[in-house]
C-alpha cells in the first residue's frame, strides 16, 4: 500500500555542520509539506531500538555512537508517492555514487556519515515516523 507520508532524519553531521536550513529548503522545493518536526538527541537506548535492524552488523555499534553524538531533527514528510520520491532527493547512501544535486551529493561527507535518514518503505515510513511523534505531534 502507497501512502502520501514518509520519514526523514537530518543527521547529526549535517546538523554540525549547519546544514538545517538548506535540506529543509531542498524538502520544501522538492514539494514536500512537513507534517510534523522537532530538533532533538537520541539516547544510547533509543539509538539503539531505532536501528535493532542492524545490530547484529560489525557497524552497529558506530552507527549507534553516531547518531548519539549531537542533535539531529526528526520529520515525517508528505506528498504523492513521497517514499519514493523522498529516495531520489536524498540520493544513494554513498554520497560518491549519488546523483548531482541529491541531498547526500550536497551534504554529505562519506558513506557513515551522509546527512540525512529516509525511510524505505510505507510500512518503515509509519514505524519510524511514530518512534518519533505522538499522534498529536503531526498534523
Amino acid at each position: 500500500m502507497t501512502t502520501n507520508r514518509t520519514f526523514t532524519m537530518i543527521k547529526p553531521d549535517a546538523v554540525e555542520n549547519g546544514h538545517i536550513g538548506a535540506i529543509l529548503e531542498k524538502i520544501s522545493s522538492a514539494g514536500f509539506k512537513i507534517v510534523a518536526m522537532k530538533y532533538t538527541q537520541l539516547s544510547i537506548r533509543d539509538a539503539q531500538e531505532f536501528y535493532s535492524i542492524h545490530k547484529e552488523r560489525p557497524f552497529f555499534g558506530e552507527l549507534v555512537e553516531f547518531m548519539t553524538r549531537g542533535p539531529i531533527v526528526a520529520a515525517i514528510l508528505e506528498k504523492d508517492n513521497a517514499v519514493e520520491d523522498f529516495r531520489a532527493l536524498i540520493g544513494a547512501t554513498n554520497p560518491a555514487e549519488a546523483a548531482e544535486g541529491t541531498i547526500r551529493k550536497l551534504f554529505a561527507t562519506d558513506i557513515a556519515e551522509n546527512a540525512v535518514h529516509g525511510s524505505d518503505s510505507d510500512e518503515n515510513a509509519a514505524i519510524e515516523g511514530s518512534f518519533h511523534f505522538s499522534g498529536r505531534e503531526i498534523y
